[in-house]
């Protein structure tokens, strides 16, 4: 079970502890060694137990012949800042992003890109005794140069107020010298990392966690508020009067200020996007496509169509304009800045064009593992026999298109559970289309 569609992670001391990460370590040494590595980053997360476990999948990937440069305590995105500067053969690193803090595991990429699905599931099986002498180890911070990359580029008005929340993440390493370096007046909340979440669940897209945020920001009437999940690799943000800006949205304000420099440009998103982020990023003359959810395999789709941006509900932003197309929250939020600073308008006034549609957080349904990718493709097969005048997309789940509005039924590849969202042009329709789905998943959980 610790071997997800995206990652490795599990409970720590049953699931995740020194042994597996280390015979993890092997198996991923073995494996970059054979498609050519010489050298790989290794990184670790705030979780207090994140520093002994890095040391232990150390262990594995050098005993299988592979240097290691340690990054040590990073977030996400510089993981993957290093392997690009450093031109190396990978990375992983230790962390259980936005998962309780008794929660850990590990996000790989190989060569410069994620690693996923059959990649991942592949790492399970133990290697062959090593053939190769001993990798070395050394160390390397990067935080300096990844700040200096991070505001190379980019046009920010100096003096900007707003506020930014860490969540006691990893976030707190870079965000504070991101934001003087770029002459911010930017508060922050939370930012020294601490792997226990003293103050609040790290996961920008629950909008109780936003509390802190939304009262700063209301309280000091300050321009925005963003907020960093645990590794750093997904933006939340409200606007100024602290009303939350879902992923989709923030996507929609990237894509139109992306396509209105760059006739054409490829916008994607997740199978969970509004349907305005579609329709009105071909309006304003990009190419928009929808794929299926989940960060690796939208990196890879970027790569694939080389886009400009692509996007998801989570707050997971991906730039190929401009940036290399990993997602980077403190990227994305100081891009989210800098379209501040070049139209004068607030979060509020960016969206003010934006036509009023009705729409659901995403929710989450419980349904075993061994279990919720069946009752999906039953979802799928009702709602065709019931609704055969709805459009069905199924590249991730099902997404059936009514008539002013939508559903969505997908397994999540995170969790035990289903992911549902709908969306309509009336909140009338909007429980409409809900009630029906929400009847065809209840009928294929009890067949």
């Amino acid at each position: 079970n610790i071997f997800r569609e995206y990652d490795i992670r599990g409970t720590v001391g049953d699931q995740i502890n020194g042994e597996t990460v280390f015979a993890i370590g092997r198996s991923y040494g073995a494996r970059a060694r054979r498609a050519g590595a010489k050298t790989v980053a290794v990184g670790r997360d705030c979780r207090p137990d994140s520093e002994k476990l890095a040391a232990a999948l150390t262990d594995g990937i050098t005993g299988e012949g592979v240097n290691v440069v340690d990054i040590g305590l990073v977030s996400t995105p510089m993981l993957y800042f290093s392997i690009f500067e450093m031109d190396l053969g990978g990375g992983v690193i230790v962390t259980a992003s936005h998962n309780p803090p008794e929660y850990n595991g590990l996000k790989l990429c190989l060569g410069k890109s994620a690693m996923f699905g059959d990649d991942i599931m592949a790492l399970a099986k133990s290697p062959p005794p090593p053939e190769a002498a001993r990798g070395k180890r050394s160390e390397a911070d990067i935080t300096e140069r990844y700040a200096d990359f991070l505001c190379g580029g980019v046009r920010v008005e100096r003096g900007i107020e707003f506020a930014y929340d860490c969540g006691n993440g990893t976030g707190g390493i870079a965000a504070p010298l991101v934001f003087e370096k770029l002459g911010c007046r930017a508060e922050g909340l939370f930012t020294e990392p601490d792997g226990t979440f003293p103050n609040h669940h790290p996961d920008p897209s629950v909008e109780e966690n936003l509390t802190d945020l939304i009262t700063a920001v209301r309280s000091k009437n300050l321009l925005l508020g963003m907020a960093f999940d645990g590794d750093a690799d997904r933006l939340g943000v409200v606007d100024g009067g602290g009303a939350v800006v879902r992923g989709d949205m923030l996507t929609l304000i990237f894509a139109l200020d992306i396509a209105a420099g760059k006739p054409g440009a490829k916008i994607i998103g997740d199978v969970k996007c509004s349907k305005l982020l579609f329709e009105l990023s071909e309006k304003s003359g990009a190419e928009a496509i929808m794929w299926k959810t989940g960060h690796s395999l939208m990196k890879k789709k970027l790569a694939d169509e080389e886009a400009d941006l692509a996007g998801e509900m989570s707050g997971h932003i991906f730039f190929g304009d401009r940036f290399p197309g990993y997602d980077d929250a403190l990227y994305a939020g100081v891009r989210l800045l800098e379209i501040v600073s070049k139209t004068g308008k607030g979060l509020s006034g960016l969206l003010a064009g934006v036509p009023p549609l009705f729409s659901t957080p995403e929710i989450r349904a419980d349904c075993p593992d061994d279990k919720k990718f069946g009752v999906a493709e039953k979802v799928k097969k009702l709602i065709r026999e019931k609704f055969p005048e709805a459009k069905i997309v199924d590249i991730d789940g099902v997404r059936a298109e009514f008539p002013g509005g939508w559903g969505l039924v997908r397994a999540s590849n995170t969790q035990p559970a289903l992911v549902l969202r709908f969306e309509a042009e009336s909140e009338k329709l909007l429980g409409e289309i809900r009630g029906a789905v929400e009847r065809a998943v209840a009928e294929a959980m009890e067949s």
